[in-house]
C-alpha cells in the first residue's frame, strides 16, 4: 500500500491550503492516520491525527489547534487537512501517515507503519 500526500504549495501568511492524503494499493486496514510536518533543519513534528472508527475523533498539535481541521473517508481511505490562518512557521513538508491500530502515542511518528513522500507548504511573509 502506498500514501499519496497532495495539496501543497505557496501561499501568503493568513491564507489556506488544504492537503489530501490517499491510499493505493491493496486495501489499508487502519484504525489511525496522522499529519505530520518537517521544518529545514528541523526534526519531524506531529500535526493531526484521526482515530476511527470512534465516530472520527481527532487531535492537534498546539501549534496548529484553531487553524487547522483534519477529517476523513474512512471507507475511501483519504484524509484532508484543512488549514487556515497559515504562518510563515507553518511552512514544511507534510507527510501523511497511517497505523493499522490507533495508539494513544498517536502523536510519535515512529508508531506508524505506512507514510506518504511528502508535500511542500511554503507559506510567506
Amino acid at each position: 500500500v502506498q500514501l499519496q500526500a497532495s495539496g501543497g504549495g505557496l501561499v501568503q501568511a493568513g491564507g489556506s491550503l488544504r492537503l489530501s492524503c490517499a491510499a493505493s494499493g491493496r486495501a489499508l486496514s487502519t484504525d489511525a492516520m496522522g499529519w505530520f510536518r518537517q521544518a529545514p533543519g528541523k526534526e519531524r513534528e506531529f500535526v493531526s491525527a484521526i482515530r476511527w472508527p470512534m465516530g472520527k475523533r481527532t487531535y492537534y498539535a498546539d501549534s496548529v489547534k484553531g487553524r487547522f481541521t483534519m477529517s476523513g473517508d474512512n471507507a475511501k481511505k483519504m484524509v484532508f487537512l484543512q488549514m487556515n490562518s497559515l504562518k510563515p512557521e507553518d511552512t514544511a513538508v507534510y507527510y501523511c501517515a497511517a497505523r493499522q491500530y490507533w495508539s494513544v502515542q498517536y502523536y510519535r511518528g515512529s508508531i506508524y507503519d505506512t507514510w506518504g513522500q511528502g508535500t511542500l507548504v511554503t507559506v510567506s511573509s
